[in-house]
């Protein structure tokens, strides 16, 4: 059985930065990458708001320089999906899928959050071509188009109020009459004249052409005929889901299953347990918010090593 200081699971932003910082720290950190290493970012196409890249980033880019930026400094990289883990005493054990259980002073949970799709034909082939799930990373390249949002809750209303910023007109699309968003939140998409609504219909297909999308095609619910709203874009804005079920029992997750961190820390109700990155981020989901938690993740998971408690300032500047 390996034995190490500490385990990274998974290798987004988060993680692969809680790697460089592990390893500078030489604490030779074990990088578990899972079954899409990189994370989210490695279906990404150009990345324009991540600081030090004037002219943009291509997403598998950042996250093969990330990772070779960690493994420079001794980070190792283990690929593999965890299947089980044990935090129940010291040494943790976390268990690989076809490569057995490896037990660690600490570990760093940062398997971030996946998009949820709708699962329809087209959706998946234009990925990075006209469909997105992130307004704030890809709403500047629809300067000027037509924009659909499929969704009905919080995050869709939120979207396609952003989106107005750059879009022409951004159409709304759910599958019911009624929206499951907050009033204040259906209300500010209702006000602005850029909105328009195509409630209760079912999307049914992406339509792409050889120069770009074409639109969505849905179910008119009422009528029982297919329509096709033209659009340049498609997001999907139908939420999110932690990756977290093989956490479950182990550590304590919120009513959505993100994993729940002290206010201020990457600290979970394990000591010596950390998380980072969209698996406990229910609000912001960014890269780079992803890897500054990443930072604070490494540099909280150190302290618990070294066995050390942070001075607070704030008592002596009482006195």
């Amino acid at each position: 059985m390996q034995k190490h200081k500490t385990v990274v699971i998974g290798t987004g932003p988060s993680g692969l930065t809680a790697a460089i910082y592990l390893a500078r720290a030489n604490l030779n950190p074990i990088v578990i990458e899972g079954i899409q290493p990189g994370g989210q970012l490695t279906t990404t196409t150009e990345i324009e708001n991540f600081p030090g890249f004037p002219e943009g980033i291509m997403g598998p880019e950042l996250m093969d320089n990330m990772r070779k930026q960690a493994e420079r400094f001794g980070a190792e990289f283990m690929n593999g999906w965890v299947d089980a883990v044990d935090f129940s005493q010291r040494p943790f054990k976390v268990t690989v899928e076809g490569s057995g259980t490896i037990e660690a002073d600490s570990v760093i949970i940062s398997t971030g959050a996946s998009a949820r799709y709708l699962g329809i034909p087209g959706e998946q082939d234009n990925i990075g071509r006209g469909v997105s799930t992130c307004a704030t990373c890809d709403g500047f390249f629809f300067r000027g188009k037509k924009l659909i949002v499929v969704g009905g809750g919080d995050s869709a209303m939120e979207e396609a109020s952003f989106l107005t910023r750059f879009a022409t007109e951004v159409t709304v699309v759910n599958r019911r009459e009624e929206l499951r968003a907050s009033k204040i939140m259906q209300d500010r998409a209702r006000e602005n004249e850029k909105v328009s609504w195509a409630l209760n219909r079912k999307p049914l297909e992406v339509v792409a052409g050889d120069t770009g999308l074409k639109g969505l095609k849905v179910l008119n619910n009422e009528t029982g005929q297919e329509e096709l709203l033209e659009a340049d874009g498609v997001f999907v804005a139908i939420g999110h889901t932690p990756n977290t079920t093989f956490l479950q029992g182990h550590l304590e997750l919120d009513g959505h299953g993100y994993v729940i961190v002290k206010p201020g820390t990457t600290e979970t109700n394990i000591p010596g347990v950390f998380a980072c990155g969209d698996v406990q981020d229910t609000k912001y989901r960014q890269a780079i918010t992803a890897a500054g938690s990443g930072c604070m993740a490494a540099m909280d998971c150190e302290k618990y090593l070294e066995g050390s408690i942070v001075h607070d300032w704030s008592e002596s500047l009482d006195r």
